[in-house]
């Protein structure tokens, strides 16, 4: 299988599937050496099962802009 062939066929993906393509990709790029890193990623996978569990709820990212955006007018 050809580059061309392997994106292709990543792309026909599921969305879902072609993230975790990326993620695997990018880490190969740049795997987490440091402590820092290794708390991030405990701290992102906390907060995705936060989301996917409905204990939090997401905010429109066009709302959080208008309130920033809102708060330095003043």
């Amino acid at each position: 299988m050809n580059t061309k062939q392997l994106i292709d066929e990543a792309v026909s993906l599921p969305v879902e599937e072609r993230a975790f393509v990326v993620d695997s990709l990018l880490r190969s790029l740049n795997q987490p050496k440091s402590e820092i890193d290794k708390k991030w990623v405990t701290e992102a996978q906390r907060r995705l099962g936060e989301l996917r569990s409905g204990k939090v709820q997401t905010i429109p990212g066009d709302e959080v802009f208008a309130k920033v955006w809102k708060r330095f007018e003043a």
